[in-house]
């Protein structure tokens, strides 16, 4: 008895397995259609940077809630939600480095912004 309850878990845990595996190659596939389409929505330096650090701008602008890209508001918002998702007064590490990668993606974007500028073309957002 003990010989087919072995088989039976093993059976389990592959079928538990293959399925895990399916289910992150249709995660990636979805994954990477959603940055193909971020990047033609977007200008071109800043869908770079959207792959480059892992979100796009408008999910960016989710994560701190800000609508403008305003650095005084961008660094607000940051500075409160990197403090209320400290694990050391019970936050999430996971939520604190959406901020963090949230902050340095609308950083990169007034980045690009101000080298437009300079160039003197007109920012869109």
């Amino acid at each position: 008895q003990a010989k087919y309850l072995a088989q039976i878990i093993l059976v389990g845990a592959q079928v538990v397995g293959r399925a895990f595996m399916r289910a992150l190659r249709q995660e990636f596939a979805a994954s990477r259609a959603a940055a193909d389409a971020r990047g033609r929505s977007e200008r071109p330096q800043s869908a770079a940077a959207s792959r480059i650090i892992g979100i796009s701008l408008q999910e960016a602008q989710q994560i701190l809630n800000v609508s403008n890209l305003n650095q005084e508001e961008i660094q607000k918002n940051y500075d409160h939600l990197f403090k209320v998702n400290d694990k050391s007064v019970g936050g999430s590490f996971y939520l604190q480095s959406k901020v963090v990668r949230a902050k340095e993606r609308l950083d990169e974007e007034l980045r690009i912004q101000a080298k437009d500028e300079k160039k003197g073309w007109k920012a869109e957002t």
